[in-house]
């Protein structure tokens, strides 16, 4: 049996897992994917202590290699299943059962999606939620980000910097994105349209144009592109959670306290699945190591 299983290989599982062994907790460490999580889409980061500048996918490499040293890991191998018997959690995955006497879930959040005409059709024909992943095969062409945060405004940046002509589209007049990264934006000279949202996405066998729609007046506007990346927020990956009857808010997100319990016993949860407001690596990171030494104080009955 091990002390802790983490769920999930992005900034918080990772810094979970370190911190889990550095205090001697036998540890495994669950992914369905590529270690690394979000980091792997993000072009670029400037805002993570102790690096001026740093592709996400360098910073991702770093970390694996850092934890991957002392601590089981499982990739590739999707958690499908989680119960709780007595002082036990039985782990089911597509590869297998495990048991830990406690669990930090870091699963992370899925981009959302428009749900307008033509989007589902045209996925992965022009339509795409990864800058980094599709943003080369569009290079010299026409191409839209649409959302107002840091994410959308790092991919319009990242994008323009590979040779696209980017048009950002925002449903309102100002954006969530840090004014720096606005400002940088400008700089290069990428495009705004304020006050419009994505109508339709247009295209036969691939994306063509998109329909807007102004919020203020109701006008129409259509615009001729090649791709167009959607960068409008997260769902939160917290299915696992729910069966345990685990404190969920209205969103979805998991509810946690300040030392990240779930308000199941010694069920713990970090990073972008959390309901916490401020979605950033560093904070990602914190909460990680924050699940990791509650668990062993709680584990042995320290606090």
């Amino acid at each position: 049996m091990y002390d802790i299983a983490i769920i999930g290989g992005g900034p918080a599982g990772l810094s979970a897992a370190l911190y889990a062994h550095r205090l001697g907790l036998r540890t495994i460490l669950i992914e369905r994917n590529i270690l690394g999580g979000t980091l792997l889409k993000i072009p670029m980061i400037e805002n993570y202590p102790g690096f001026k500048s740093i592709s996400g996918e360098d910073l991702a490499d770093k970390l694996v290699s850092h934890v991957g040293e002392n601590v089981e890991i499982r990739e590739f191998e999707k958690v499908t299943k989680i119960e709780k018997e007595r002082d036990q959690f039985n782990i089911q995955t597509t590869k297998g059962t495990y048991t830990a006497r406690s669990v930090v879930v870091a699963t992370g959040a899925s981009r959302k999606k428009l749900n307008v005409k033509g989007e589902k059709t045209l996925e992965g024909k022009g339509v795409s939620y990864c800058a980094v992943c599709d943003g080369p095969l569009f290079k010299g062409a026409h191409v839209a980000v649409i959302g107002g945060g840091n994410t959308a405004l790092s991919e319009a940046i990242y994008l323009s910097g590979i040779g696209c002509k980017v048009t950002v589209i925002h449903r309102r007049e100002t954006f969530r994105a840090d004014p720096i990264i606005v400002e940088k934006a400008k700089k290069l000279g990428i495009s705004f349209l304020t006050c419009y949202v994505v109508d339709e996405i247009r295209g036969h066998k691939r994306v063509e144009e998109i329909a807007l729609r102004n919020v203020k007046d109701g006008s129409f506007l259509s615009l001729k592109i090649s791709a167009v990346f959607i960068a409008i927020g997260l769902n939160p990956n917290s299915e696992l959670v729910k069966p345990l009857r685990a404190e969920l808010d209205d969103k979805g997100f998991i509810v946690t306290d300040h030392l990240q319990r779930t308000s199941v016993k010694l069920l713990y949860a970090a990073g972008d699945v959390t309901w916490h407001p401020v979605k950033q690596l560093v904070t990602a990171c914190s909460q990680g190591a924050v699940a990791a030494i509650t668990a062993y104080k709680e584990l042995y009955q320290l606090i």
